[in-house]
Parts: C-alpha cells; structure tokens; sequence
C-alpha cells in the first residue's frame, strides 16, 4: 500500500485520463502577506555570512538516538550573504529520498531558478510513521543544522509530499505552524499523526476523485483541519466528476490574511503526477506549476541583487562583505483610541541597501488601520513593512521614512527593536 516504483512508472491499475482544466492564479501583492507566524519576525539564520561547509549531496545525521540520512540540494552559485527558501519534500511509502531528489522535488526544482534550498530526509523502513514524534524531531534537527551553514529566510520554508509523504507534510503543518509558512499535501491521509493541529499555516491539499489507496474523503479532512485553523468560509467545494478529465482548483474565501486554503480534485486515482488531457507523468504534471505557484504568493527571498552586501570599496574582492548597518527613528504621536508613527530608516552602512525589509513587534493592543510608503504585514504583533515601488533602495548615509496609522487599547509604547533585512539595527 502506498508503494511506487518509481515516480515516472505506471501508477495502479484504474488510474484514468484527465484533460485540461484552467489553473488557479494568484494575483494577491506579496508584500500583503504575513510571516510565518504571528509572533516571528523576519530573521536571517545563523549560517548568513558564513562561508558554507554543506554541499550538495547525501548526508548522514544523528536524530533520536538513531543513525538517519537526508539529501540537500544547495543552490548553483550559492550567495552566503543571500536569504533563500527552504522546501522539505517527503517521500512516499516505499519511495525514498532518493527518489524525490530525481524527480525534483515534485517538479518545484526546475521552477526554482536557483532561489531555494531543497531537503530530501530518508523515513525508516521508507515510511513516515513518525512514532513518538521521531520524523518531525529528524526534520527539525535537519533543520536546525542546514540553518546553522547556510543563509535561510526563515519565514520561507515549505514541506510537501504524496501519499506517506503528504501525510508527513500535514503532520509537519500540525506540529510546526510557526516554523513552516505553508504545505503542500498530494493525496494524504492522517496516518503520521497530528500533534497541536489547532494553529493556522497555508494549506494547499490535491486528491483524486477515486483514490483507490486512500480515499478523497481523508485528504478532505486534512484539508478541513486547516480550514478551520485557517479561519476560511466552511463550503463544499466543486469537484469534477469521474470520466469528464478534468481537475478543479479551488480558493476559499474569507481565511484569515496570509493563511490561505487550497483545494484542486482531479479526475483521476493515486498519483502525484497527474495530466490535463493524458496519463500521470512528471513532466507534464499540473501539479508542480500550481503548488510552485502557492509557495512564492508569499513574499519571496529577496533577489541575490537586492539581499546580497556588496563589499565595501576597502574590501578586497575575495574577503568577506561589510555587514549592513542601519538606524531607526521612531515618531509617536497618540490620542485617546488612535496613533500615527513616522519611522525614519537611516542606511549606515557602505553598501546601498536594494529592496528592504523592516521587521518590528507592535506592543499589545496596537493595530495598523492603514500606511504609507511601505506595506504591513501583519497589521499587530510581529509586524513586517516591505519597501514598496518607489522606495526599493536606500544609498549610504541616506534614509527613507515610511509610517502608519493604527488603534490601540491603551498601550502608546513604541517597539523595542528592529531588524533591517536580517540586521539589528540602532534606535535613534
């Protein structure tokens, strides 16, 4: 049960044709999203700056008390100095990492264009039983040594998978909603558990319509699980009906901001790879261009030309690059129920800055109604204010002031710190 031979080879007996069925698209602004949870703030992991000892390859690790192994794809050309998204793909019984790094990913390698990180772990007896939380513990300490190496964003990372894999990919989302910002489950089940499963993380779940390993009523249920957490509008969504060749992705309405829920059901039986119009095949596959497409509607790594520090002109071309370095001005003016803030963002740094991020915690009771010259997400707690069109770079000595209005209950205090695009900086 839940056994492929290989992710290219014929899928069980009963599997049928689909045709084409347009897409869903997402033309939601990035800077509108939230991070990866409420209370987290944009960072930069502990491996940015460093000069890597990971490589691309196979990879032995201890987790548990046991002897397990993954395989890292890192980037061509990989920018130490660059935050990059963080995808895990799990296997499907039977399958093995091994067979999820040949495939790319579910497809999302080739679409990547050198922008993420890519994680491949090995399950024992090629499953995901996930006994006494074991795999989400291997996940973690995977985790936290990539983390350690290499530069991650850490409001960019993903799990995805078919079948034991996306039952692995739910757990993950049940157990960790504050370290993955979304999933992607491909005809899963709850069959490696669901420990906590009552917090929001973006969910996007895809199931044919008679799934002869496990029926589409288990993957609906995953699905359901985050569209409560979620906060979305309860509905039944449309589903094609067997023999018509088609598949059907739904949005659904009125989730929670930056935690959406996804559905697409497709006329077809078990397979990752299923073909608008044709059999299961990987090339050909919807699959990959519509989940590659839910991942990066969040605010995506920044580009190696804006996210990267150019060396200072002191600098030799083979040393290493001169940190940023920045200031903060921060301008209250409050009345009974309201207040407005001017933030002054100073570049100290020898570099010019190229596209920033601003992360910053509003004390409680304070909620942005609207802003100027940046976007915020969200609008309380960990609050996150992205440059917008006109106002992507900041020279050295030069500063750009952005702002906002917001109620509160009570509570004027201004936030502590900030963080300039993974960079603490001073308070003016």
């Amino acid at each position: 049960m839940w056994q492929r031979r290989s992710f290219l080879g014929p899928i069980a007996a009963g599997a049928v044709l689909v045709v084409a069925m347009g897409t869903t698209t997402f033309s939601r602004a990035l800077g509108a999203t939230t991070t990866a949870s409420d209370v987290g703030v944009l960072a930069a992991t502990a491996g940015c700056g460093k000069t890597p000892s990971l490589r691309s390859g196979t990879f032995s690790i201890q987790s548990g008390g046991q002897n397990r192994s993954y395989i890292l794809r890192v980037p061509d050309n990989y920018d130490r100095n660059r935050p990059y998204r963080l995808i895990f793909g799990l296997h499907w019984l039977n399958g093995t990492a091994a067979n999820v790094s040949s495939n790319g990913w579910y497809g999302l390698l080739p679409r990547s264009n050198n922008s993420t990180i890519f994680v491949a772990p090995q399950g024992i007896n090629n499953g995901w039983a996930n006994s006494g939380g074991r795999d989400v513990t291997l996940v973690d300490d995977i985790m936290r040594l990539v983390e350690n190496d290499l530069c991650v964003e850490t409001t960019q990372r993903f799990a995805l998978g078919w079948s034991f894999g996306g039952a692995m990919s739910y757990a993950l989302a049940c157990a960790r909603p504050t370290v993955f910002r979304a999933v992607a489950v491909y005809s899963g089940a709850n069959l490696s558990g669901c420990s906590g499963g009552t917090q929001p993380v973006a969910y996007f779940g895809i199931h044919g319509i008679f799934d002869s390993v496990l029926n589409i009523s288990q993957g609906r249920a995953l699905r359901d699980t985050f569209v409560r957490n979620n906060g979305c509008t309860a509905q039944n969504p449309r589903e094609p009906t067997r023999g018509s060749g088609t598949h059907i992705t739904t949005v659904y309405t009125g989730c929670r901001s930056g935690f959406p829920v996804q559905w697409a059901a497709f006329d077809g039986d078990h397979t990752p790879s299923p073909v608008d119009g044709s059999g299961p095949d990987d090339s050909r596959t919807w699959t990959s261009g519509e989940v590659w497409s839910f991942f990066t509607q969040f605010q995506s790594p920044p580009s190696s030309s804006s996210s990267s520090v150019t060396p200072s002109s002191s600098s030799s071309s083979s040393g290493p690059s001169q940190p940023p370095g920045c200031r903060v001005g921060y301008d209250v003016n409050s009345w009974n129920t309201g207040l407005t803030a001017n933030i002054t963002i100073t570049n100290t740094g020898n570099s010019t800055v190229n596209g920033w991020a601003l992360a910053f915690t509003l004390p409680g009771g304070q909620t942005i109604t609207n802003g100027w010259n940046a976007t915020y997400a969200p609008t309380s707690g960990a609050v996150t204010a992205r440059n917008v069109g006109h106002n992507p770079t900041i020279a050295p000595a030069g500063s750009t002031t952005v702002g906002f209005q917001a109620t509160h209950t009570g509570n004027t205090a201004e936030p502590t710190s900030f963080i300039l695009n993974g960079t603490v900086c001073a308070i003016a």
